[in-house]
């Protein structure tokens, strides 16, 4: 066989041997392209706000979220904060006082409302931040208020006292229905729960954005942790990121499940500036 035949059969072999790998993930750009966690690092360090959507059960998210803020923090050192939709702003007291070693991790677990499955997934990040001394910022509305505009509407959250809404954005606050973030949720429910079950995932999206903004110092990189749909699109905390400062840099990463990953559904393309697709089958994480 001539040489050149020889090296064409060992390429041919060598990309049926990598098509049938199975891909724990693939990561794809806003347009849908397959692209690499190299370019998305090297985007990301560009970014003012990194809002990283995740699934929340789903491993491979946990995994990156830890080597990106590794990776961030080779280049940004004192200059990165970290913030998380998994702890709620009334329990920043306590998360401040873990990260500066005033109280135990049995503590933590007492005082501050974790998540099932925050020992495998969300303690990793908030022990990085103690570590290396970052600030991790608890920025979602405490349950029982996004519940009360669940129940009772917006207006109901007037009611409260001037230390209970320290731990929400600034009232009265925007809204736009239009949103299709908010029009899914309605939609999805059938109706059910009226304008109110949007609203309770507005106000969600508008706190979190208020203590990001509330915390963040310009020229530090701000990484946000927080499910998907919150940031899917451009949408929910951005849009009320960039009502306050239509200037910020803002960096987006969504994820998805399929039940292949070597092309990205079109429901999925535009979602984020980088999309992390893995196979519906993934173990889960709770």
């Amino acid at each position: 066989m001539k040489p050149n035949k020889i090296v064409a059969l060992l390429i041919l072999l060598t990309l049926l041997a990598f098509k049938g790998d199975k891909l724990a993930y693939q990561i794809y750009d806003s347009k849908g392209k397959e692209s690499s966690y190299e370019k998305l690092l090297k985007d990301a360090k560009d970014a003012d706000i990194i809002l990283f959507g995740e699934l929340h059960d789903n491993p491979i998210c946990h995994w990156l979220q830890l080597e990106l803020t590794k990776d961030l923090y080779e280049s940004k050192k004192v200059n990165l904060m970290l913030g998380a939709e998994m702890f709620e702003s009334d329990d920043q007291i306590a998360l401040t006082e873990y990260l500066q070693g005033k109280i135990s991790d049995k503590t933590l677990k007492d005082e501050v409302k974790l998540w099932p499955n925050f020992p495998t997934d969300y303690k990793p990040l908030l022990d990085f931040a103690k570590t290396n001394h970052l600030p991790f910022i608890a920025d979602n509305i405490p349950r029982r208020y996004a519940n009360m505009v669940y129940s009772k509407g917006l207006g109901r959250l007037d009611s409260l006292d001037s230390e209970a809404k320290k731990w929400i954005c600034p009232l009265p606050m925007k809204y736009d229905g239009t949103l299709k973030c908010y029009k899914d949720i309605y939609e999805s429910a059938g109706g059910h729960g009226g304008e109110n079950l949007p609203k309770s995932q507005a106000i969600k999206d508008a706190t979190m954005a208020y203590f990001i903004l509330k915390n963040y110092d310009k020229g530090k990189t701000f990484i946000h942790f927080n499910g998907s749909y919150h940031s899917n699109n451009h949408e929910g905390i951005e849009w009320y990121l960039k009502l306050e400062n239509p200037n910020l840099k803002i960096f987006t990463i969504g994820s998805t499940e399929q039940a292949a990953v070597d092309t990205l559904a079109k429901d999925a393309v535009a979602m984020a500036d980088y999309i992390i697709c893995t196979p519906e089958s993934m173990t889960k994480t709770q």
